[in-house]
């Protein structure tokens, strides 16, 4: 395990990682969850091997830090990646981002292009107010005591899966509530737009056919981002279809 500060009171922001070749593959996870848990699987395949490899826990998720003082928004969680990244030396990196990591990844790399040049984002929020089935939109519906001391955090872990609630759990509420609001707020422009107006990454986007078709798409298309319908699959692609994902993740597909 690793670590790097990435605020004024010394909270650091941890990651597990695996020798190999530059440049690095880091994973990113999404709202309320991990990097390995969701990711291990996947870089453990030969398919993949070889390559230098991160799993980094943002912050207020798995082992990283969770500063009470902490905003939690988008941008703060790209600076914290950030850190991470300059203090493990990587640049120009392959970032696999799911959900709301994936949005952490499109600012990181709008803010920090040095850091990355590929972006392979698995249903990445791409636009501020989802709809209120969205698990990002039911936490932010709390307000943030209601939520951290009022019996919100648990309220919300009996609804999610099994899968989720494991991951959620390693969370702080506070923090988790925090980044839920700031994922819902979204950037401006937005994660579409930045996404969009990146020049120089390579950029791919997974849409779990389960979750349906992907509004904007010919947007996305048009910008050059290529997008991928993975069968078989819906917002955890990773879990549903791995194999499919692998091959994405290699170039294979």
């Amino acid at each position: 395990m690793k670590q790097a500060r990435f605020d004024g009171g010394g909270s650091s922001i941890r990651w597990t990682e695996t020798a190999g070749a530059e440049h690095a593959r880091v994973f990113v996870h999404g709202l309320g969850a991990t990097s390995t848990v969701y990711h291990a699987h996947i870089a453990a395949r030969p398919e993949l091997a070889g390559r230098r490899t991160l799993f980094v826990d943002l912050p207020g998720h798995g082992i990283s830090d969770r500063p009470a003082d902490f905003g939690y928004t988008l941008e703060d969680h790209a600076d914290a990646l950030a850190a991470a990244l300059d203090k493990a030396a990587v640049s120009g990196a392959e970032l696999v981002a799911h959900s709301m990591g994936g949005a952490v990844a499109i600012v990181l790399a709008h803010r920090r292009p040095d850091l990355v040049s590929r972006l392979v984002l698995t249903e990445a929020n791409l636009d501020p107010h989802p709809p209120l089935t969205a698990g990002s939109s039911n936490i932010a519906s709390y307000d943030e005591d209601e939520y951290v001391e009022h019996g919100g955090h648990a309220r919300v872990l009996e609804k999610v899966g099994p899968i989720w609630a494991s991951t959620m759990r390693l969370a702080d509420a506070r923090a988790l509530h925090r980044t839920a609001k700031g994922l819902v707020r979204g950037t401006s422009p937005t994660m579409r737009h930045l996404l969009e107006g990146l020049t120089g990454v390579d950029r791919v986007f997974l849409q779990g056919a389960l979750s349906g078709e992907l509004a904007g798409r010919e947007g996305l298309e048009a910008a050059g981002v290529r997008v991928v319908t993975v069968p078989r699959a819906g917002h955890c692609v990773m879990f549903d279809n791995p194999d499919a994902f692998v091959a994405l993740i290699a170039g294979q597909a």
